[in-house]
C-alpha cells in the first residue's frame, strides 16, 4: 500500500512522450480528463496531519486516501494509499459530506497513461503546466529516469497541491480550485517555479 513516486517538470510534452516511446514493451492506455475533490475537516485537520481524501472521476469513480509514512526516504515521494472504486460520483460525495467532510478544493487535469515493467509513468497536463510522473520501487524509477535522459537532480517530490499553493502565493492569484477555467487568463512562466518545486 506504500506508493513510491517522483515528478519531473516538462518543458515539452513531445520529447518525453518520443523518449517513452521507444522504452521496450510499453504500454499507452490512452488519456483521460479528471475531475478531483479534495476534502477536509472544519479544522483543517487533514492537511495538518499529511492527510488527502480525494473522491476522482475519470472513466471510473476512485476514493483514495493518503497518508504519511514512517521514515520516509526524502528522494522519493512516498505514502500509504489505499483506493477503492465506487459506483456513484455524487452519491459518495453526499456521503463523505454528511460524514462531517467538506469539499475543500477541486483540482483537474488531463492524464496520459503508460505502464513500463512494473512502473507506471504519467504524462499529466494541468492547469499551470506540464510534468511527468514515474510511480514504482525505487530503483526502477531510478533506472527509468536515467532511460529517458532526465536528470535526477531535477526531481519534484512535492504534489500538485503544493506546487499551486506556490504559484498562488507568487503570483497573487484569488482562487483556490485548480481548474482550467481559472487559469484560462492567466499569463505567466511555470518554468520560473520548477527550482521552488524541486526544493520542497
Amino acid at each position: 500500500m506504500v506508493e513510491i513516486e517522483v515528478k519531473f517538470y516538462l518543458a515539452s510534452v513531445p520529447l518525453i512522450r518520443k523518449a517513452i516511446s521507444v522504452l521496450p514493451a510499453v504500454v499507452n492506455y490512452g488519456r483521460v480528463f479528471e475531475k478531483n475533490i479534495r476534502f477536509e475537516t472544519q479544522g483543517n485537520r487533514l492537511r495538518k496531519e499529511g492527510i488527502l481524501l480525494r473522491l476522482r472521476r475519470d472513466e471510473k469513480n476512485l476514493l483514495t486516501l493518503k497518508t504519511k509514512v514512517k521514515d520516509p526516504d526524502p528522494s522519493f515521494k512516498m505514502h500509504h494509499e489505499f483506493e477503492v472504486s465506487v459506483s456513484d460520483f455524487d452519491t459518495t460525495r453526499i456521503i463523505l459530506e454528511r460524514l462531517g467532510f467538506y469539499p475543500a478544493q477541486v483540482y483537474q487535469k488531463w492524464r496520459e497513461t503508460f505502464s513500463y515493467q512494473s512502473a507506471k509513468l504519467l504524462i499529466d497536463t494541468l492547469p499551470y503546466g506540464d510534468f511527468l510522473e514515474i510511480e514504482g520501487d525505487r530503483d526502477l524509477i531510478q533506472d527509468i529516469t536515467k532511460e529517458l535522459g532526465l536528470d535526477w537532480s531535477r526531481r519534484i517530490t512535492t504534489n500538485y497541491l503544493a506546487m499551486f499553493d506556490i504559484i498562488k502565493k507568487n503570483e497573487g492569484l484569488a482562487f483556490h480550485d485548480i481548474t482550467f477555467e481559472n487559469f484560462k487568463d492567466v499569463n505567466f512562466d511555470t518554468g520560473k517555479y520548477v527550482l521552488l518545486f524541486e526544493r520542497r
